[in-house]
């Protein structure tokens, strides 16, 4: 049987802004969207996949990254522009299209009978880490700063920007008999768990997106049943009532599911381990764990282990 590493993902609590959101006139804001009828802030899924990629090109594990960041030129260099996911990791688990336009124009004139007209082709493959938009735990207040900038002064000096102090959750799934090397599965968990700042197209703000607490799932379902399970109450207590619902009803094998962080600490914690999780506080220490698990069950080397 097939597989399936999902995820969910708490993030620490911090200050975020400049998350790939719009100007309105001069107030830098961020993306929002209506969240069980409150207004919350989001982060999108392509700024995480962004910094996962950033993750394997700095880290200094030979991952080898096809699309590279370049500081100096603030632009994307493409190592190999016909894409190779086999040697490259970010095409193999992210995925690539490349769309081309018809060598020779289509004319105005009819057609020939029988002949077609000329057509693009599209060069392309569907990542097989699929990862939710990240959506804050509690709803945007509506704070902004405002700031001027610095020297001679303008109609454009004074600027604002919308600032929301919280914690986000974003899930993930991945099937590893998709990747043409399962082991890559290795470099997403290392990822994914060791993720600095998650920026936008601004990156002037530092948000810490490593796990405060974090749900695995290695399991042979089809279905996550684990994505936004964190709750937040109004005292800034976290808890997963969704979660222990759906192992009480036995939607859920409880030893399928891997549990780490902060949430180990609570009285849910404890439920948690009860029940049958594996649950630690250290999450490092929880992902090696599983790590030597989906390496015995998908029969990787010590070597491809790391």
């Amino acid at each position: 049987m097939t597989f399936h590493l999902f995820g969910n993902i708490l993030t620490s609590y911090g200050t975020a802004a400049n998350n790939r959101g719009e100007n309105e006139g001069n107030i830098t804001t961020l993306q929002k969207i209506l969240w069980q009828n409150e207004v919350r802030t989001t982060v999108s899924a392509e700024a995480i996949r962004w910094a996962l990629r950033y993750y394997w090109q700095t880290a200094g594990n030979n991952y080898r990254v096809n699309r590279q960041w370049n500081d100096e030129k603030n632009d994307n260099v493409w190592q190999n522009s016909n894409f190779d996911d086999s040697a490259f990791i970010d095409d193999d688990v992210l995925g690539f299209m490349r769309a081309e336009g018809a060598k020779t124009e289509a004319s105005d004139e009819p057609k020939a009978k029988g002949k077609k007209a000329p057509k693009g082709t599209t060069t392309a493959k569907r990542g097989v880490l699929e990862v939710t938009r990240a959506v804050s735990t509690i709803p945007y207040a509506g704070d902004i700063t405002f700031n001027a900038a610095s020297g001679q002064k303008g109609r454009t000096s004074l600027y604002g920007t919308e600032v929301h102090g919280t914690r986000y959750q974003y899930g993930f799934a991945l099937t590893p008999d998709r990747l043409k090397e399962k082991s890559r599965i290795i470099a997403v968990l290392d990822g994914l768990t060791s993720l600095g700042e998650v920026g936008g197209n601004h990156s002037r703000f530092l948000y810490d997106f490593s796990p405060d607490s974090i749900i695995l799932r290695w399991t042979h379902d089809f279905s996550p049943r684990i994505l936004y399970a964190f709750e937040e109450d109004e005292a800034g207590n976290i808890s997963v009532p969704e979660l222990l619902r759906r192992i009480e009803d036995e939607d859920i094998d409880p030893t399928e599911l891997w549990v780490a962080g902060a949430i180990a600490k609570t009285e849910e914690g404890d439920q948690l381990e009860e029940c049958g999780v594996n649950i630690l506080g250290g999450i490092k220490k929880l992902v090696e764990q599983l790590k030597r698990t989906i390496a015995r069950d998908l029969e990787l080397s010590k070597e491809e282990l790391g």
